[in-house]
């Protein structure tokens, strides 16, 4: 585990000076041509998104040619900017032909950009068994089977909260009917003297 931290560190921090070293050449470059201030360091980055639009579009597998094409460029510009600031160019004579190329990159960079963010695959034609001569013949259709309907259930009455002072005012109004009339007191009777829904009475009725 402990090696494969220090590779992937060892990597990382490859990466990170070679970017550095690249965006410091293309800040030069652009510099030299005449791109002062915040321009100058607006050269690098855009030219660093491009090579990672390309490369992503690559890594996507669509549209490879335009991937290819613009990863090209890209890096054309970045591997030229490094190689000009290794004494092969006078930066403070700058040929006329590199500061044109400087100043027509932004076109060029958002012009890639663009492709590169807005091109679709080609959708893969499907094939059609109906166009083939060798088709297989569709096999025969088997008999529908009965559907098997599972048993209705029966819904769950639902249990209706009763308070313990109205299930003992309930027995004493039950007592008193069963005493004046010598029978039980039924349901009906029960809840038009409690004055409640039918499905309380009946909850109260089931505990006397």
């Amino acid at each position: 585990m402990r090696a494969h931290l220090a590779r992937v560190d060892a990597v990382l921090i490859q990466a990170v000076i070679a970017a550095a070293l690249s965006f410091a050449h293309l800040h030069d470059i652009a510099s030299a041509a005449g791109q002062d201030g915040w321009k100058a360091w607006a050269y690098p980055i855009s030219v660093d998104l491009l090579l990672v639009a390309a490369w992503r579009r690559l890594r996507s597998g669509d549209a490879k040619a335009a991937g290819w094409c613009w990863f090209v460029i890209a890096l054309i510009a970045s591997l030229g900017a490094n190689v000009a600031t290794a004494g092969l160019l006078d930066v403070t004579q700058v040929p006329a032909w590199l500061r044109i190329l400087v100043a027509g990159w932004p076109a060029i960079a958002f012009l890639g950009g663009t492709l590169l963010a807005h091109s679709t695959s080609t959708p893969t034609p499907s094939l059609n068994i109906e166009d083939r001569d060798d088709a297989p013949e569709p096999s025969p259709e088997l008999p529908a089977q009965p559907a098997i309907e599972a048993p209705a259930e029966r819904p769950t009455p639902p249990v209706v909260p009763v308070p313990t002072a109205l299930v003992e005012h309930a027995r004493k109004v039950a007592a008193d009917h069963h005493t004046r009339t010598g029978t039980p007191i039924d349901t009906a009777t029960l809840r038009a003297r409690l004055g409640v829904p039918a499905p309380m009475a009946e909850a109260i009725a089931a505990r006397l």
